[in-house]
């Protein structure tokens, strides 16, 4: 999956506490989220978030595959990880790695942050050198937030649609990109593990660099208005996590949606590392 519209996906992107718990500190939780994913309503494969958070730090756990007869042609499969830090509404992400592989490649990438900058980034194989690919420079690598990180967006008060009031500021290792989410209002949701309210947010991405900028779909993506996701609360915490991400490509809407949203309230982000 390409790095936009992953993170549009996430967030993005692409992965929750009720609308009144939204104004107490942060404490605890562990969370269990499964997803399927489709295209033109199509089911095309599932994926799962889980991990921890408490007071001071975070620890998530991501992982797609595509089923069915695309998945048997193309072995598209994926994992991913990020652990960091928590100071009240600020995350700082310490470390990120993510790995695809389908039938004709696949990629993994390590990051290291301090801050939320980038200490260290290794991308195996490397990304092919093109001469419409914007140059990235140390500015790029600077108060920024991984994509899987980006899952995680703290709020504060009792307004659920705030939680949609942001600009996620992503470097995936390769590209330095905007994802910059509005609010839509709120909706009611009914979830295996969670009933209640979720914001909706209308998104937009914003290429910065480490993009091929004239490729069709750059501009597609910079041009596109059909980006959406659902916000739900994780209970025990100050967070909120994508329920459902929908993204119109270039072949049609892709969509990833939550069969599945459970949390643990009380389990800390130290104890799910060691599950």
């Amino acid at each position: 999956m390409k790095p936009a519209i992953a993170s549009s996906l996430a967030g993005s992107v692409l992965a929750l506490c009720i609308a009144g718990a939204a104004a107490l500190p942060a404490s605890a939780a562990s969370l269990d989220a499964q997803y399927d994913v489709s295209l033109l309503g199509l089911t095309l494969g599932t994926a799962s978030l889980s991990g921890g958070i408490d007071a001071s730090s975070y620890k998530l756990d991501v992982a797609a595959k595509l089923t069915g007869l695309i998945g048997g042609f193309t072995g598209g499969r994926g994992s991913g990880a990020a652990s960091g830090g928590l100071n009240g509404a600020k995350l700082s992400p310490t470390s990120f790695a993510v790995s695809s592989a389908s039938s004709n490649e696949s990629r993994t990438v390590r990051m290291a942050l301090d801050g939320n900058n980038v200490a260290a980034v290794e991308i195996e194989p490397p990304i092919d050198a093109k001469p419409d690919r914007v140059p990235l420079t140390d500015g790029h690598r600077r108060n920024i937030v991984d994509p899987l990180s980006a899952f995680l967006m703290p709020v504060t008060g009792k307004n659920l649609a705030t939680a949609c009031n942001r600009t996620l500021p992503i470097f995936d290792g390769a590209a330095r990109y905007d994802i910059k989410l509005t609010s839509a209002g709120t909706r009611e949701v009914k979830l295996d593990g969670y009933s209640g309210p979720v914001a909706v947010c209308q998104v937009r991405y914003v290429p910065i660099a480490g993009h091929r900028a004239l490729r069709p779909s750059t501009k597609f993506m910079i041009e596109n208005k059909d980006i959406s996701t659902w916000l739900a609360p994780v209970a025990g915490t100050n967070m909120m996590v994508p329920v459902r991400v929908s993204v119109k490509t270039m072949i049609g809407t892709a969509v990833l949606e939550a069969s599945s949203f459970k949390v643990d309230p009380g389990v800390t982000a130290s104890t799910a590392k060691q599950n």
